[in-house]
Formats: C-alpha cells, sequence, structure tokens
C-alpha cells in the first residue's frame, strides 16, 4: 500500500528542521499530540500518513488525517495542532510554486481538467489522497535513499504530484495559482501587501486597490480567501510577530508592541492574551525557557 510506505519513509527521513535534500519537499514527525500554537501555512499540498493535523483559519477548522491531503494556495495566519493518536503524526509536504502550475497550464489540454464552476478562490481545502498521488510520493521519497538519481527524476516526478493535484478535486483552486488574472492572484498581492506593512494602519480602499478590485468585490473575495477580514488578518500578523520579537526581548513588552503596530499597550496586551491564551508578559517568561513553536500545514 502507498500510503504505509510513505509512512516508513518519513519516519526514516524526518528531520528536526522538516528539510530534506529535495528542494521544496517537507517530511515531519511529531507528536503524539501539541498545544495550538499559530504560524503561517505556506502555500503547499500536506499529506498526513500517520497521525493526524488540526488547522484554524479565522472561523473555519480544517482536520486531515492518514490518506488526506490539505491544500493551502495563499500564505495565511493559522492556529496548527497535533492531534492525540497513540502515535507521532507523520507527513509530507512539497511547496506550490505559480510559475511552475502556469507551465503545466500552457502545455496541458484543458479537456484533460476537471471543470470549473466559476471563480470562487479559496485558499485552503482538504482532500482525499487518490491513489495515483499517493504512488507519485512514494517514488519522489524513495530519492532520498538513491542521490545518483536524485537530481534528474525529482523534478520530473513534482511535475506529476502536480499534475496529479490539477487532475483532482481542488483543481480549481490549484489552476487559480497560475491564472495571472484569477481572483485568487489578486487576493494574494493584497495578503503580501498586508504581511509587508503589517504595523502600519491602512484604510479599507488600500488593500482593495493593491488587489485591483472594487471595494466590495475584494472584501467578499478576501473573506472567500483568507477566512477573515483584512483588517483580522492583519492583526493576527501582528501578533505572531509581536511573539516572535518576546522571543528575543522579552522584558520590553510595550516596545515590542510599539514595533507591530500598538499604540495602546493596555489593547496589546488585552488581543495577545485573547489570541495567545497569556498575557505578553507571562508568555515571554515561558518563551525564554523553550523556543516558542509556529503552526504550518505540516505538523
Amino acid at each position: 500500500m502507498p500510503l504505509e510506505e510513505i509512512r516508513k519513509l518519513l519516519d526514516r527521513h524526518a528531520r528536526p528542521d522538516l528539510t530534506t535534500a529535495i528542494e521544496g519537499v517537507q517530511v515531519c514527525r511529531f507528536g503524539p499530540a501539541s498545544e495550538p500554537a499559530a504560524g503561517m501555512s505556506g502555500t503547499v499540498p500536506a499529506v498526513i500518513a500517520q497521525g493526524g493535523k488540526r488547522l484554524a483559519l479565522g472561523e473555519h477548522l480544517f482536520e486531515y488525517q492518514p490518506g488526506q491531503y490539505l491544500v493551502t494556495t495563499v500564505d495565511l495566519p493559522v492556529t496548527g495542532q497535533v492531534m492525540a493518536t497513540g502515535a507521532p503524526t507523520l507527513g509530507f509536504g512539497m511547496s506550490l510554486e505559480p510559475t511552475d502550475i502556469a507551465a503545466l497550464l500552457l502545455e496541458a489540454d484543458p479537456r484533460d481538467l476537471p471543470p470549473v464552476a466559476g471563480d470562487s478562490p479559496t485558499g485552503i481545502a482538504v482532500t482525499q489522497a487518490p491513489e495515483d498521488l499517493l504512488e507519485a510520493i512514494v517514488r519522489l521519497l524513495r530519492l532520498l535513499d538513491s542521490p545518483a538519481d536524485r537530481a534528474i527524476l525529482a523534478p520530473m516526478i513534482k511535475r506529476e504530484i502536480l499534475w496529479r493535484l490539477l487532475r483532482g478535486e481542488q483543481s480549481g483552486m490549484i489552476r487559480q495559482m497560475g491564472m495571472a488574472d484569477s481572483g485568487l492572484t489578486h487576493i494574494s498581492r493584497a495578503v503580501r501587501w498586508i504581511r509587508n506593512n503589517y504595523a502600519a494602519a491602512f484604510r479599507g480602499e488600500e488593500p482593495a486597490r493593491v488587489a485591483d478590485m472594487s471595494v466590495s468585490a475584494f472584501h467578499r473575495g478576501f473573506q472567500a480567501v483568507t477566512g477573515m477580514s483584512p483588517i483580522q488578518f492583519q492583526k493576527r500578523i501582528r501578533l505572531q510577530e509581536a511573539r516572535l520579537l518576546l522571543a528575543s526581548h522579552p522584558s520590553d513588552i510595550t516596545g515590542v508592541g510599539l514595533t507591530v503596530g500598538y499604540v495602546s499597550p493596555s489593547q496589546f496586551s488585552r488581543e495577545y492574551r485573547r489570541m495567545f491564551g497569556t498575557p505578553p508578559n507571562q508568555d515571554a517568561a515561558r518563551l525564554r525557557s523553550r523556543p516558542a513553536e509556529t503552526a504550518s500545514v505540516l505538523p
């Protein structure tokens, strides 16, 4: 069974930093359970071979378990948690690049791809992994044991994995990553702009202008992709950045709040506690004793 071989390969090659000898490919082994941790999702398909992961985006909750894969097509602020299953959670991830998707779409016959109903962008979804996708992942992971074959075969198999994704249930959202004028591409531009300007206040029309959309269409699209409003998105980015800063500046709570855009220390403390469950001064003390955990679509 492909899933069983994936599990064995992941267990053998997992490293603390998640990286592998194949560019853009990550493997992980964590668990058997973890506390919720905030971080960025990246843009990946992530396959679970053992255990399970729970991911929160705004008010939406996603769970993926063995034989399922989660796709994210926008780098989103998420809260992740490894689910308690009695065994470590093992996962595979591969970065999605818009240029690779665009190149494949140029070569493909549109008749070979599933039909897409309208242009309704979304940034995250969970799907059952088909057998042909799992078999391609097995062959890619086997290359971790075959250095002589890796440079030649890995790009081919990564391309096959991308093709299997384009032929799968989430074809529509993945295709939009490679289309220069898709709704998802427009929203992604605004997401990057907010991330780069998270400490500055902005008016509602500014990210809409970056996305080259009307304000009403932008807010509908942004909510569909990210599960939150632009202001809520900015707040999550601010607080996640604040937590990273507190790990290295634990005694400067006010300064950290100002750095990420909070003029009011009380508002910073209140919103920080709401997101992380403890006020910044207490969390800073905890961060001094152990590194801050981060979340991704990989456990």
